[in-house]
This record gives C-alpha cells, structure tokens and sequence, in this order.
C-alpha cells in the first residue's frame, strides 16, 4: 500500500533517525572514534535541551511561595494515608487520581516542603523534552526535532506548570507520551506499538479529563488509517474513560465556579497569550506579546512561502489535528453550554502545537533563516521564562513573605485573619495551626490582621471594631497587610469580620488560631 493509503508519517530522515534508531550514511562507516563523534553529534543537542530544561525548572524549584490549589493540596488533600488522599480526591477536586497517588508517595518519601511538593511536576517536564524531540522527529525531521524539544524545554507556560504542584506536568508528559506512541503507531501498527498508545492513552486520560479532546483525532485516524486493527487500542483508553465516570459525578465539578465568573472572550485571549508570554504574561503589557507573536507570524510566514516537503506537510496536518482537538472541542462544548473552558486546562495541547510551528518555521527549505526565526522564538521564550524567575510581580504570590511578616504577632493565640477566599491554604500551610472561622460564629480577639491585594475598598485602613487602631500597614510584593490591635480582647462576629475586608475580591474568609475562643 502507498503512505497515503496506510497512513504512515513516513519514516524518519537520515539525520533525524541517528539519534532515535541509529543512522546509515556517515554513522556506519566504521567504528572506534569515528562512531563516537557521529553519535555525539547526532545526540548533543537532545541533551543541551534536556540539560537547559532541568537547569529551568530545577533551579528556582522552591523560590516561589505555594499558591492556593498548590497548598489546599498539601493541607487538605494529602493528608492521612494513601486511601484517604483518594478520598480526598472524589470529594475536594476535580482532577484524576493519577498525580495525587503518585505525589502522595513522593512527598511522604522526601519529607515534605514546597521542593518536594514540587518535584513530580519537575521531573515530568523534564521528561517531556525528550518525547517532544521524538515527536519533531517522527513528523517532520531532525530540524523539527530540534526546535520542537527547543521550545519545549523553553516554553514560558510549560515551565510554569512544571513547577507547580499540581497534575498538570504530569498531564503534559502522559499526554505527549500518547501523541508519540501514536505517531509510531500509525507509521508501523505492530501490536507493541498500539498496545503502548492504549497505555499511554489511558494514563494520560488519568492524568486530566481535558486528555479526552487530544485523544479524539488520534484515536479517529488510527482506525480510519488501519481499520480494525488499531480499533482496539482505541477502545483501551475509551474503557478507561468510563470507568471514570462515577468519579467524575462524584467530583460534580468541584471548585469549576470561577471559570464561568471569567469572561468568555478574555478566555478565548488568554490562550494564545498563555502560550506566547507564559501565565503571568500579561502583566508585562500587551506590547510584549505581540512582539513574540510577530517572530512566529515572521517563522510561520516564511516557512509557508518556502513550501513544506510532502512529509512535512503531512506532519503539520497531524498536529494540528492534534493540537485543534485539543482546544478546538473544549471551546466548542463552552458555546454549547458546557463550559469548562480554562486556559490551563489545555497546556499539554501546547506541545502539538509547539511541533507544529517547528514544522513550518523550521521547514527544510528555510535553510538556515528558519532556524535563526526558530532560534529567535526560543531565545524570547528564555528570556521571559528567567524575567518570572527574577521578577516578583510575574510570580505567584508571595504567602510565605506574607506569613513571616504575620508570624510577628503579639496576640498570635487571639486574633482573627480576614482574608481572599484564595489566600486561606496558603496561609493554613504557612501558619499552621489554623482554620476557617464558621459562619455564624464569633471569636474573642485582641488583633485583627486584614489581607489581599488590589483593588482595595475605600474603607481599607478603618478599625474592624471599636476598641481597635491601625498599628501596620505593609506591602509585601503586591500582597497588602493592614494590622489592627486592641489594649483588651473584644468579641467580633464572623460576619462582621468578612464584611470588612479590605479587598473587592469577593469570598472572604476568616483565619483563627485551632484552638481559640469562640461563641455561638
């Protein structure tokens, strides 16, 4: 049969295939030193890419403070024993059981702390560097290859998720994994290879339910590629998915409601902003964004001019099959109603999309003005990647920073801290031993410390009670603290407490010490 009549990708180039199944040509000319360069060069740069990825990702690990989902994970998800977090899981979130079994372990082994809280998700986008390589390889070459694992490695938005401890780089790998193993799969349907896309599927699927949506076309071309043969790794992961479906009912779209208090349309915006300048990118103006998007529109329209070879414009065609599916269906079921449609959920479809944009830009007939545009997109990347390491006004918020400052208290066992609906894990992780004040109930306090960030009321600064004055006000990059204190301990109901908060963010909560006095 033909490649169009199979469906086969095509079988790598010369190049490319040295340093995924060894090379002809100059690599098996002889042995000895001369067998050893050829495998250095074909090798050295998967390995520059890796080694730029770990030192990214690795390097400022535990520089930021945990942020809310990444604390409500360590306060209330993974505590207890295994079966507990899984519990946990079915009633708290809304994600698949996968990373939080696997993060329960690791955290338990390395003893706790932001870093190893954080190092599954390191370690997975890592990891994801060399697949995407085998990914470039697979669809379009060796140069594909290169830049593919370039961006990657470099991606503002996938080291952000990669150091975040949450399931998402976990659901880049698992999800990256499928689109290679489907790649090797349609190219040569052996029963080894689709039964490792059944696998690689089904992890993905419990890693995140967006995995479904980048799943579609792959599974549709297999079977439209190879008929019945590849309908049973498709079925694999098509099993798995509705055995999740009791856990989803459970789950019932637990902590969903924000995303339908964000606008539509500035959630359409945010995705491509997300991948262009990362996820605090809009901080740094819209002039920075489209300085990014001019170098991939420049790569993008250069490549097309050039023309794509027939392999390259097949393996353009599969990614963005691939990466469509992946944000294409979610925003189609939002304007259908069912909307879930959250930026974040669709970062691994940022990896197809990144082979697709090394496929064009870095077309073989670019020559080497498509890998200096390619070359240019990756050094804008680094560049916005280090400024977050650098910059606190493009990281998370600084809740560490904060609680050392409330840690200074003077009535640390009677006071109450009013603040963000977001703000109260962090601050249960950072000042433990805490809890939410119930609603309806009162607490005996000499200090009240209101916290959050702008916009703030024009009440902000007023005493929360009678008896109460303003002895601090601090900034603590962006964070705003106002600490009142009182000569005697007054009673204050919860209510009164979250009706003065400082912030127009709504949901406030009330922090109190575990073992404070209360009344009805």
């Amino acid at each position: 049969m033909s490649e169009a009549a199979t469906g086969a990708v095509g079988t790598p180039d010369d190049a490319t295939r040295a340093p995924l199944a060894g090379a002809r040509g100059g690599a098996v000319r002889g042995a000895g030193r001369a067998g050893g360069a050829s495998a250095w060069a074909a090798w050295w740069p998967l390995i520059a890419l890796t080694t730029l990825a770990a030192v990214l990702r690795l390097a400022t690990l535990g520089s930021q403070s945990l942020w809310y989902d990444e604390a409500f994970t360590a306060v209330h998800v993974l505590r207890g024993g295994l079966g507990a977090t899984l519990r946990n899981v079915a009633h708290s979130e809304n994600t698949p059981p996968l990373w939080y079994a696997l993060e329960w372990g690791v955290w338990r082994a390395l003893g706790g702390g932001a870093v190893a809280l954080r190092l599954l998700s390191a370690l997975a986008g890592i990891a994801t560097v060399p697949v995407a390589w085998a990914i470039g390889g697979e669809l379009a070459g060796r140069r594909a290859a290169i830049v593919t694992a370039a961006l990657v490695a470099s991606c503002p938005l996938l080291v952000w998720y990669s150091q975040e401890a949450r399931a998402y780089g976990l659901f880049v790998l698992t999800a990256s994994l499928a689109l290679l193993c489907f790649l090797r799969a349609l190219r040569s349907p052996t029963g080894g290879r689709l039964a490792a896309f059944a696998l690689a599927a089904s992890l993905a699927l419990l890693s995140h339910y967006f995995a479904v949506f980048l799943l579609i076309p792959m599974i549709l071309w297999l079977i439209w590629s190879h008929g019945a043969r590849a309908s049973l790794a498709g079925a694999v992961p098509v099993i798995v998915g509705a055995a999740l479906i009791p856990l989803i009912l459970a789950q019932g779209g637990h902590g969903t409601q924000w995303i339908g208090e964000w606008a539509f349309t500035s959630r359409l915006e945010a995705i491509p902003q997300y991948y262009l300048t990362g996820y605090t990118g809009s901080a740094l103006g819209h002039g920075v964004e489209l300085l990014v998007a001019l170098v991939v529109f420049a790569g993008v329209a250069y490549g097309l001019w050039r023309a794509l070879t027939p392999r390259e414009e097949r393996g353009a065609l599969i990614a963005l099959a691939v990466a469509g599916g992946g944000v294409a269906i979610p925003i189609a079921l939002a304007v259908l109603g069912a909307d879930y449609l959250a930026p974040r959920n669709l970062v691994a479809a940022m990896v197809p999309v990144s082979a697709l944009l090394a496929i064009v830009i870095a077309a073989r007939r670019t020559g080497r003005a498509g890998m200096a545009l390619a070359g240019l997109l990756v050094v804008a990347f680094l560049a916005l990647t280090i400024d977050v390491s650098l910059s606190p006004r493009l990281q998370r918020g600084d809740w560490a920073g904060l609680a050392k400052l409330l840690r200074s208290s003077r009535s640390p066992s009677a006071r109450a801290i009013v603040t963000v609906e977001l703000g109260t894990s962090p601050l249960e992780y950072y000042l433990p031993p805490l809890r939410v004040l119930a609603r309806g109930s009162s607490v005996r306090v000499r200090e009240v410390d209101e916290t959050g960030y702008a916009p703030l009321r024009k009440s902000a600064g007023a005493a929360p009670a009678p008896g109460f004055h303003l002895s601090e006000h601090s900034d603590v990059h962006g964070l705003i603290v106002y600490r009142f204190t009182s000569s005697v301990p007054v009673t204050i109901s919860e209510q009164a407490l979250r009706e003065h908060t400082i912030t127009l963010v709504p949901h406030p909560e009330v922090l109190v010490p575990s073992m404070s006095g209360k009344t009805a």
